[in-house]
């Protein structure tokens, strides 16, 4: 079967599921988890498998540990998913929704209303529970998936797929579609007219390289620099607890922090304090090239993603001097400040130009789980269409529907009739 086929097979079945009851989406969700429950043994040996060839490529110098880290899939990862397939499930149907209801004119009404966006083409790394947090969003929303995981995850996603593709019916097995190579990325980036939106998950290169092959509306994030901003009124001890979690929790993941900016008033005291914790939790701390610590390496850039336990440290003489050295240097993924002064925290959230900005609050709660979306399909630094953790909402579009009693539009040209555009309901 051609590519072309194949994404008009998932065309179809993406309408067929959009136009199903959200009972219908819900209950597929369910059989889903049930699925992986079941097939429990059977995935984790297939990620075993996997994780033995990534840790041999890793001796061989032919993989990075931080990529091998992010391919491992334990029981617990596997209970989380299956909860969250749950949660998602008995949340409430996202197509459907009245978003406006309008009287045009007397007799002549429009509604808009939720819908799906289509066909999404899905390219991710590593990670195989990404496949399964997709898929639970492209089911509920109603849309088709055009999935493409990493060479490095072969086994555990073709497993994971055949799971899941299975638990679907009644709903169309094809709404889920699974593709294998770099070849088939290549002729479906060129389908403009069968996929509606790209969502790279990976590396900065990986993005930049759908974005220049390809006609079709890209959604994703190119690097995840975030940032930590310890103010001069900070807590010393959320300022620990903060830092050490936003670096060392998951220093692989995209929400990870990258650079520490402390207020120069903690020079000497706080910013040293910060410095040899993240030594002893075995985090290679780089300098900036004014800060004041010879002993740090410096760091080759102010713009760049470690992926791994390293970071830069740089000092700052306020928290606007912060804001600008994040527009200047960040990638508009995920700040945070760690301060008790509520005009600080107030400038932070209102001036900061991120798609997540905190307050007093760890980097990695930039997760569309954490965020209470159920899961995420990724996340998005651009401006168009969505920003952060992207959820079911984020793959929603909208339709008008008009209702009229044989309406024509020469009776209001010629002054017969006139739009009252009352807005309907609450």
């Amino acid at each position: 079967m051609s590519l072309r086929d194949l994404a008009t097979r998932t065309r179809g079945a993406a309408r067929q599921a959009g136009a199903q009851a959200g009972a219908e989406r819900s209950a597929a969700l369910h059989r889903m988890a049930e699925a992986l429950d079941g097939h429990r043994e059977r995935i984790l040996d297939a990620n075993r498998a996997d994780v033995r060839d990534a840790e041999a490529a890793v001796a061989a110098q032919a993989m990075s540990q931080a990529l091998a880290d992010r391919l491992k899939l334990s029981s617990k990862r596997l209970d989380q998913l299956i909860a969250s397939l749950h949660g998602l499930a008995k949340t409430p149907d996202p197509l459907g929704r009245t978003v406006h209801h309008i009287e045009l004119a007397p007799g002549l009404v429009r509604r808009e209303v939720t819908a799906p966006l289509g066909v999404l083409l899905i390219i991710f790394e590593s990670r195989p529970d990404a496949l399964v947090q997709i898929a639970a969003l492209g089911v509920r929303s109603g849309n088709g998936l055009l999935l493409k995981g990493g060479s490095e995850a072969a086994r555990s996603n073709t497993v994971l797929h055949e799971v899941l593709r299975e638990a679907l019916a009644p709903l169309p097995p094809d709404l889920l579609t699974l593709v294998h190579t770099r070849e088939d990325i290549a002729a479906l980036l060129q389908l403009d007219d069968l996929v509606d939106l790209v969502i790279p998950r990976g590396s900065d290169a990986l993005v930049r390289h759908v974005q220049a092959h390809t006609k079709i509306p890209v959604l994703g994030h190119a690097d995840g620099i975030c940032h930590v901003y310890v103010d001069a009124q900070a807590d010393p001890a959320k300022a620990h607890a903060i830092v050490l979690d936003s670096k060392t929790n998951y220093p692989a993941a995209c929400n990870a922090m990258e650079t520490l900016l402390v207020h120069r008033a903690h020079v000497g005291g706080l910013a040293d304090e910060l410095i040899q914790a993240l030594q002893t939790a075995d985090v290679l701390v780089h300098r900036a090239p004014e800060a004041p610590f010879p002993d740090l390496p410096e760091a080759s850039s102010l713009a760049h993603e470690y992926g791994d336990r390293a970071c830069t440290i740089a000092i700052v003489d306020d928290v606007a001097a912060a804001m600008a050295h994040i527009h200047r240097y960040g990638s508009g993924h995920t700040d945070t400040v760690v301060t008790e002064d509520p005009q600080v925290a107030a400038t932070w959230q209102a001036g900061l130009d991120s798609a997540c900005v905190f307050v007093n609050a760890s980097t990695r709660f930039a997760d569309g789980f954490r965020f209470g979306l159920g899961a995420e399909v990724g996340i998005s630094t651009g401006r168009i269409h969505a920003r952060g953790p992207v959820g079911v909402e984020g793959l929603l579009t909208t339709r008008h529907l008009v209702t009229g009693h044989g309406d024509t539009v020469a009776a209001f040209s010629t002054g017969e009739r006139t739009f009252t555009h009352l807005k309907i309901g609450g």
